[in-house]
């Protein structure tokens, strides 16, 4: 079973830059959506941006449209979300994930077998 893991997560000052990095195990995923979500604390889960596998088509929520860049490498088995300009509320936990059969949906840690670990984000002012 493929496994995702990522990488990248930090703490910097808002304004500043971070690159995520997610890898695959186990498998490859050259033929399969994948995207970025994210988990603040106390709050719902949200997704972030997705790529298509097929034509490389991006998708953003409006909160981060000009601000984060979701790329893809299948030769490296690796997915990216470069993101700039980071403000407080961009804090959170980042998580990759392949697009599961029922589609882009937020669903209980105990379901994201199609998710990785997560990748803590701290932003501060």
């Amino acid at each position: 079973q493929v496994q995702l893991g990522e990488s990248g997560g930090g703490s910097v000052q808002s304004g500043g830059s971070l690159r995520l990095t997610c890898t695959a195990s186990g498998g490859t995923f050259y033929d399969t959506d994948m995207g970025w979500y994210r988990q603040a604390p106390g709050n719902e889960c949200e997704l972030v941006s997705t790529i298509t596998w097929s034509d490389r088509r991006k998708w953003y929520t409006d909160s981060v449209k000009g601000r984060f860049t979701i790329s893809r490498l299948d030769a490296k088995n690796a997915v990216y979300l470069q993101m700039n300009s980071l403000k407080p509320e961009d804090t959170a936990v980042y998580y990759c994930a392949a697009k599961s059969p029922a589609g882009w949906i937020c669903v209980p840690v105990e379901r994201r077998e199609y998710w990785g670990n997560g990748t803590l984000v701290t932003v501060f002012s």
